[in-house]
């Protein structure tokens, strides 16, 4: 292996690490929150440790594909299927980042409230009968991010999109403070670039400094055997002589 191909697989691994990193410490460092689609968010998590996936268990499975050309294609393809399939599974969500559980209370009763009057609520879910669906709030305590789960058995997507809409214009419009966590996904994003380089730096100082193959030295050829009948015939002339 060359010492490029050694030093890339660091910067493969953790670039997109960082940069998923570096993003959310943009959401949280915003004045105003941010709502992302669960599709998406599932999405970016996913783009975020594709660099691992690839350097780590695709990698593994690379021989075991008995050296197909095509086998790095058909890994990554079941990768994003992997992912396809569970964003499929799991119910109809939106995370709202840089906001907690207090502040966004009134907002989505509000958006509630306006949108069918015959909702009710229990505890931290709400079913809205005139628009076909359940809600459930999630909070994540300290890292002052928010989701809000379709948890309806059956659900009406009109209804579901008309409450994504009006809970975006509500949420763009509030104001919040800065959250510390933005700073601390900035620095373990600066961390990932810098392991990245320091480990792309010793891969290709050790793969440029090892040395090349050993030849082994030619075989000393060994003087050819005196042939028996020569030996005892030259003795026999030296002591004639």
């Amino acid at each position: 292996m060359t010492a490029s191909s050694d030093a890339i697989g660091p910067w493969l691994a953790l670039l997109p690490l960082a940069c998923y990193l570096w993003l959310l410490a943009w959401a949280h460092l915003r004045r105003r929150p941010l709502v992302v689609a669960g599709v998406w968010d599932a999405a970016l998590l996913a783009a975020a440790v594709s660099g691992l996936a690839a350097t780590g268990p695709l990698a593994i499975l690379v021989p075991a594909a008995g050296g197909f050309p095509w086998s790095w294609t058909v890994l990554v393809l079941l990768f994003a299927l992997g992912v396809a399939v569970c964003v499929l599974v799991s119910r109809p969500r939106l995370v709202i980042y840089n906001i907690s559980v207090e502040q966004f209370r009134p907002l989505v009763a509000e958006v509630v409230a306006a949108l069918d009057a015959d909702a009710r609520w229990a505890g931290e879910s709400a079913a809205l009968p005139g628009r076909g669906f359940q809600l459930h709030v999630e909070g994540n305590g300290p890292l002052r991010v928010v989701s809000v789960v379709n948890v309806g058995e059956r659900t009406n997507p009109e209804g579901w999109g008309e409450f994504a809409r009006r809970l975006r214009r509500a949420v763009r419009a509030a104001r919040v403070r800065r959250s510390p966590w933005g700073a601390v996904f900035a620095a373990a994003g600066v961390v990932a670039i810098v392991l990245a380089t320091w480990l792309s730096a010793a891969a290709w100082w050790q793969s440029a400094t090892a040395p090349g193959p050993a030849v082994a030295p030619a075989p000393r050829r060994s003087p050819p055997a005196p042939i028996p009948g020569e030996t005892d015939a030259g003795a026999r002339r030296l002591i004639g002589a």
